[in-house]
């Protein structure tokens, strides 16, 4: 791999561990997004994996809600698992060419929902059934781009988690998304010796971005920072749609 391509992965990572550490989520959705300018998804997702498990486990257990969090987001848990098993194979498959597509209209989705502020409620009633159908949709979507946040994200906001537990379900549920992406990716090959250097110069470059964010939140307000790192997701999402879509059309 050569020098170049390593300092893009420790760059991409330090800004998307940066996002992290301001906001609380976006490791993957950023670094995939960025790396996949130049990559494959599924070369990209092979990367991005190791640093994800680490730094959302991290996130699994700060927090007093652990026990709750799994006993009402494990019909959710279920079904992304099943839907990232009933999609294995996309990353490499006849159709894994319109996986950078699929990954920009998604960035593009996810920064319009979170710049509109749509919100839904779902009864307490109905979480488990729901959670399962959105746990599904999430998991094919997952299995074919890395990206893990539509429509679960807006599931979990839905079901009026507070702010402190909200941050360590999403670190319960990507650690539980991202474990079975990883068995996708080591029954395909992708997770291998090659991947190990970029993977250690891409846990390298997240924490120190964790860290950095972490200092820089309690300095800047959140939102701003939020809406314009939503809005630098709308453009990137855009721009690798449209150069995917060039690319096939002239191909």
């Amino acid at each position: 791999m050569p020098d170049s391509l390593l300092y893009l992965i420790a760059a991409a990572f330090m800004l998307a561990g940066f996002i992290k550490g301001v906001i609380g989520l976006g490791l993957p959705t950023v670094s995939m997004g960025v790396l996949a300018v130049t990559m494959p998804p599924a070369q990209a997702l092979a990367i991005v994996i190791v640093p994800a498990v680490v730094t959302n486990i991290w996130q699994t257990f700060v927090g007093p809600y652990l026990l709750d969090i799994v006993r009402r987001l494990w019909p959710l848990m279920a079904g992304t698992i099943l839907g990232i098993w009933l999609n294995a194979g996309s990353l490499t498959g006849p159709y894994a060419r319109y996986g950078t597509v699929v990954l920009g209209l998604l960035l593009v989705v996810y920064a319009v929902l979170g710049l509109s502020r749509f919100t839904f409620s779902v009864a307490r009633r109905n979480e488990g059934w729901i959670g399962g159908i959105v746990g599904v949709i999430t998991g094919v979507i997952c299995a074919a781009t890395g990206v893990q946040v539509v429509p679960s994200m807006p599931f979990m906001q839905a079901i009026g988690m507070e702010k402190d537990e909200l941050v360590q379900a999403l670190g319960v549920y990507f650690t539980v998304a991202t474990l079975g992406l990883t068995v996708n990716l080591t029954a395909s090959g992708l997770l291998n010796a090659a991947t190990a250097l970029p993977g250690a110069v891409a846990m390298g470059g997240s924490f120190a971005g964790m860290l950095i964010g972490q200092a820089v939140r309690t300095r800047m307000p959140a939102e701003a920072f939020r809406r314009w790192f939503l809005i630098a997701m709308i453009f990137l999402g855009l721009y690798l749609a449209l150069s995917a879509l060039y690319q096939l059309h002239s191909g």
